[in-house]
């Protein structure tokens, strides 16, 4: 995919398949404010509402079917007046890609349904991080399913949900458990963290060795973060602000880790929150643009800053345990979790072509593909065996669609979001002097080889 190609205009008939999305944003307090959010400027082009709020935070920008932030199929007689974007008369009026993929399933292609049913198996988002998201897991499909019969309305769907962030900007995470040596020097030098969860807990991992193996240091670290995680917020409040103290008063005589800088700003946005000191059990990750980290099931994990392309399985369920005033489910995030230690792979993207990388997670739901495209050139996506989403975030340029059955031209612009059918081919090219911009979600290509697809 993503081969560059020279084109010849021809006229053509209109690929009625290949739809523009009006798409949902979401208003968390962590979100960026008003003009500084990717978020607001892709919602403002996207749904064609002019003025962007600048006292809120605009967080998340949806792509996708799920019931918590649906898209929505624009109609083609839909006029530039008219795109007036979510409003609730658009809700009312227009038909979600949901139900518009389930009155037309052919859109997946055949693997896809057989699969995943009448419906998108991944999610596609941008998030601009203002301030941290809570410490969480994701559930798979087994305790999703748990979860969801007993809780709907904090768990509300019975999926699993992997998930990977390609940075937009410089973007810092927390994400996995750090080393045994490590979580020992962090037990040595932190001393509020041994108050916290008692001398003996500390001095059954602090006498553990690597040749213990997994099957020994891991109810360790299960036993000291699930104690750690569950004192009480009397006990959670005075430990943070005794550890903002002292980190403070060394900072003045030495310079501090970047990990003991993170905890001082995420107890600035969230006080006497036991987040603030289990930080410290987490690795550090900072992204450069054009880097991806992805993360499996029952792994936690907290955004911290910047901005970042998100696609995921679809599903909205989260286990929060810290850092939010949202429910937190610190017992089932304790039990769920595979403690398993070490950084996280960073994924550099796979060059196709030129000008065209791909993402490549471990999981059939979805790969990434990210397209910068200098002016005057062209690239072709060729047709693959499932469903595409294709957001445009930066540039104007045209786009011809070719399938079985038809072939369209349209004008490529800032904002632009495009559901494209299984079997259709994507050829585009760039007019701006600064270039076009794109990013593609799909269904990964590992599931059609494992499935017998060429």
């Amino acid at each position: 995919m993503g081969e560059v190609v020279v084109i010849e205009k021809e006229e053509s008939k209109i690929n009625k398949d290949v739809v523009e999305l009006i798409c949902s944003v979401k208003n968390y307090d962590w979100g960026r404010i008003g003009e500084n959010s990717q978020v607001a400027r892709l919602y403002s082009l996207n749904s064609g509402l002019e003025k962007i709020d600048g006292n809120i935070p605009y967080a998340e920008f949806w792509m996708g079917t799920h019931d918590s932030g649906p898209s929505f199929v624009r109609s083609n007689t839909e006029s530039d007046d008219e795109k007036v974007g979510l409003s609730s008369e658009t809700s009312n009026n227009s038909k979600t890609l949901k139900s518009w993929i389930s009155e037309n399933p052919h859109v997946l292609g055949d693997k896809v349904v057989q699969k995943w049913g009448a419906d998108l198996p991944f999610l596609f988002k941008v998030l601009s991080v203002s301030k941290a998201l809570s410490i969480q897991a994701h559930p798979d499909k087994e305790l999703a399913k748990v979860l969801h019969e007993s809780n709907p309305s904090d768990y509300r769907d019975d999926n699993h949900k992997p998930e990977m962030a390609l940075a937009i900007t410089p973007f810092e995470a927390l994400c996995g458990f750090i080393t045994l040596q490590e979580l020992k020097d962090v037990l040595l030098s932190v001393p509020e963290i041994i108050e916290l969860v008692g001398s003996v807990a500390a001095e059954l991992l602090l006498a553990a060795k690597e040749e213990d193996g997994e099957e020994k240091t891991k109810p360790l670290l299960r036993s000291i973060f699930t104690i750690l995680m569950s004192a009480s917020k009397d006990l959670v409040s005075e430990m943070v602000s005794k550890m903002k103290d002292r980190v403070t008063v060394e900072s003045k005589v030495k310079q501090l880790t970047e990990k003991e800088q993170l905890v001082l700003r995420l107890e600035k946005q969230y006080p006497a929150d036991v987040g603030v000191i289990s930080a410290f059990f987490l690795n550090y990750v900072k992204l450069n643009p054009g880097e991806a980290l992805y993360l499996d099931a029952n792994e936690p994990h907290a955004y911290i800053f910047g901005e970042c392309v998100e696609c995921m399985a679809t599903s909205d369920n989260v286990v929060r345990a810290g850092l939010t005033p949202k429910y937190r489910d610190v017992k089932t995030l304790c039990s769920m979790l595979t403690y398993k230690q070490g950084l996280p792979e960073i994924l550099r993207g796979v060059p196709l072509n030129q000008y065209t990388k791909r993402y490549t997670p471990p999981f059939d739901e979805f790969e990434v593909d990210f397209c910068l495209l200098p002016e005057g050139e062209s690239v072709m996506f060729p047709e693959v065996e499932g469903p595409s989403i294709f957001l445009f975030t930066t540039g104007d340029g045209t786009l011809h669609t070719f399938s079985l059955t038809s072939a369209a031209e349209d004008v490529i612009r800032d904002g632009l979001v495009l559901f494209v059918p299984s079997g259709t081919k994507i050829v585009i090219s760039a007019l701006s002097a600064t270039g076009l911009q794109l990013y593609r979600a799909g269904v990964n290509k590992r599931f059609f080889l494992s499935n017998g697809c060429p």
